[in-house]
């Protein structure tokens, strides 16, 4: 029985320690980028294989640090392959201590989505929604912290 005890709890320490990266089809997604409540939310298409997105993630990092008091969400969604989520997101979640919550957007009908989250997305990577109940706003383009953060100030104002 004490065997079984420890299991446990080495197993739950384990699992514990490794990101969990939950995968979305739309549907499941849609839900996260039409919330209406009192916060601001941060929402930022990106892949591991994109080198301004991967550039640009400090900055929503320093968002969801500095905004943490002022009901600002950030929500990282990854477009990475879903075979690639062992190998190589989870990794580069852990190596660059990445807080903000990342999800998987895996759903190959991308026509179908990138239309409904804006009109006007061409589908390039890095895009970015920003989202309050009474102001909606895309932005595809990288942003330096500073741009971000003025863009940020805008909802909250």
């Amino acid at each position: 029985m004490k065997n079984i005890v420890y299991f446990l709890i080495a197993s739950f320490l384990l699992l514990g320690c490794e990101p969990v990266v939950k995968s979305y089809n739309y549907d499941g997604l849609k839900p996260l980028l039409n919330k209406v409540d009192d916060k601001v939310y941060v929402v930022n298409f990106w892949a591991t294989w994109c080198a301004p997105c991967v550039k640009e993630l400090p900055a929503f990092e320093k968002i969801k640090s500095d905004f943490a008091t002022k009901n600002v969400e950030v929500l990282l969604v990854s477009l990475d392959f879903p075979k690639q989520v062992d190998k190589r997101l989870i990794p580069f979640i852990e190596k660059n201590e990445i807080q903000s919550k990342v999800v998987l957007l895996d759903d190959t009908n991308e026509q179908r989505w990138i239309s409904e989250i804006d009109k006007d997305w061409s589908g390039s990577l890095p895009a970015t929604l920003i989202y309050s109940k009474n102001k909606r706003k895309f932005y595809e383009q990288s942003f330096d912290y500073k741009t971000l953060e003025n863009e940020v100030n805008t909802f909250l104002n």
